[in-house]
């Protein structure tokens, strides 16, 4: 069993979402100035979000029937790009996730198949001493059954 490959593989995923951060800054200022970024990927889900918020917000307030208005274009693509670096740091750190708990489901099935190859071979040995030990029992009686048959001396 190797040792110390599980903290290098926990370092790694570390180091991965580490580097997410960075990698997310960068996507988000690029959203921020690519107009198709800002118009169709940005804009929307601040907006909805923005929406939602606001609505709870007014409803724990015990405001049911007022409108919501949005935000302007600057603060909705400022949120969408905050949202979107969230996204993607939460996405990779969910991938680093699936890869630590597939690494850790194919260890233990594989420890698994060697205690079952292991029981496997313990069976076998032991259906082979028990045949061992059932020969020589028949074996004994055989002789046993010899011995009986020879006649006994008599004393003088």
């Amino acid at each position: 069993m190797v040792v110390g490959a599980f903290p290098i593989a926990k370092l790694l995923y570390l180091g991965v979402r580490q580097m997410s951060k960075p990698v997310a800054n960068r996507i988000k200022a690029g959203a921020r100035r690519s107009e198709f970024f800002k118009t169709y990927i940005c804009l929307p889900p601040a907006q909805i979000y923005h929406w939602v918020e606001m609505r709870t917000k007014m409803r724990i307030m015990g405001f049911r029937g007022s409108t919501i208005k949005p935000l302007n274009e600057d603060a909705a693509a400022e949120l969408g790009a905050e949202l979107l670096g969230e996204a993607i740091i939460f996405v990779i750190g969910g991938g680093c996730m699936l890869l630590e708990y597939s690494r850790q489901a194919t260890n233990t099935r594989r420890k698994e198949e060697e205690q079952t190859e292991s029981i496997t071979s313990l069976q076998t040995q032991l259906a082979e001493v028990t045949l061992a030990t059932e020969t020589l029992d028949a074996q004994l009686r055989e002789m046993n059954r010899l011995l009986l048959s020879y006649p006994v001396p008599a004393k003088k």
